[in-house]
């Protein structure tokens, strides 16, 4: 299969410092993309971007505080992808309710999410493209996911909206379900899980990283909400 050049393009990826993030930052890095990476300390950015070398420049940003996102992204000239797998771990239950939990995570999500690609926007290239992530406890709540489900709910229709507001530029979202070698899953007895997936395992961070780059490369898809759980069935 041929491989992709991306070769002179510019892409930002927020939440790159570990996990999924990470890895996408290596693969566009290795494909030749000038590749900015955020974590929300400039010393966890420059970090991984030391750590990953390939040309990868680190930054703070903290899509917590929007009032700070542009500020934090003013030095990027230029943007062709830009990528945000940003997330916050989140078990919050009514009968247990944490309201600055459930705040911080709303406005990381949506507002940090919007006002990022606000920020940003009179940089995109003509061709420039946009992937979010979501997630599947939008569709299979579990006791304390409240706030995720709603989140990756309100990320849905972020990406429909969006995809009129920002065209020509192109805008798609991934929606995850377990990522069995993810650094918060591969040591969980992910089993019960698995016995319900017809792939008969998980999906990987590597299937992860193949779908952002077809969604940023690919002309011909725009306001899409990709699942990703290898078929996950309801029993």
């Amino acid at each position: 299969m041929q491989q992709s050049n991306m070769e002179g393009r510019t892409a930002v990826v927020l939440g790159g410092t570990s996990g999924i993030g990470k890895e996408i930052v290596k693969s566009l890095a290795a494909k030749g993309a000038t590749v900015y990476l955020s974590g929300r300390s400039a010393e966890s950015a420059e970090n991984a971007a030391t750590e990953i070398g390939m040309g990868t420049i680190g930054l703070a940003v903290d899509l917590s505080e929007p009032e700070h996102i542009a500020a934090s992204l003013s030095s990027i000239a230029s943007v062709d992808y830009l990528v945000i797998p940003a997330i916050e771990r989140d078990s919050n239950t009514i009968a247990d309710y944490n309201i600055a939990g459930a705040v911080r995570l709303v406005t990381l999500k949506l507002v940090g999410y919007a006002e990022s690609i606000h920020a940003l926007r009179d940089r995109f290239s003509t061709n420039a493209s946009v992937v979010l992530f979501g997630g599947l406890a939008m569709e299979r709540p579990y006791p304390g996911s409240t706030t995720v489900s709603t989140v990756n709910g309100g990320v849905v229709g972020m990406i429909h909206t969006l995809a009129c507001e920002l065209a020509p530029v192109r805008i798609n979202a991934i929606h995850p379900g377990i990522i069995g070698d993810s650094p918060y899953w591969e040591n969980k007895d992910n089993s019960p899980i698995i016995s319900r997936t017809p792939l008969g395992r998980l999906v990987t961070m590597q299937e992860i990283v193949h779908s952002v780059e077809f969604l940023l490369e690919n002309t011909g898809v725009n306001g899409v909400n990709l699942n990703m759980d290898g078929g996950w069935l309801f029993k």
